[in-house]
C-alpha cells in the first residue's frame, strides 16, 4: 500500500503481489478504507467483497476477495 499517492491505483508487481496506491492519509482507518474502495473498482466487485484478513496498521496487507 502507498499512502498519499498522487493517483490512486492498482499494479501488478513482477512477483504476483499487488501494490495499491491511495491517496488518503494512513491514520485512523482511512487509508485502510481506501484500499479496499480501490481493490473493489478495480476487481469491480463490491466493497463488502473486500476485507482485510491481515496487516490492518502496516503497509504489507493481505486481503480476501469473494
Amino acid at each position: 500500500m502507498v499512502p498519499r499517492a498522487k493517483r490512486p491505483g492498482v499494479e501488478q508487481m513482477p512477483d504476483g503481489s499487488w501494490r495499491v496506491a491511495v491517496s488518503a492519509p494512513a491514520e485512523d482507518g482511512k487509508a485502510n478504507a481506501a484500499v479496499i474502495e480501490v481493490l473493489a473498482k478495480h476487481f469491480d466487485v463490491p466493497k463488502s467483497s473486500v476485507k482485510i484478513v491481515r496487516g490492518l496498521s502496516s503497509r504489507l496487507k493481505e486481503v480476501e476477495i469473494n
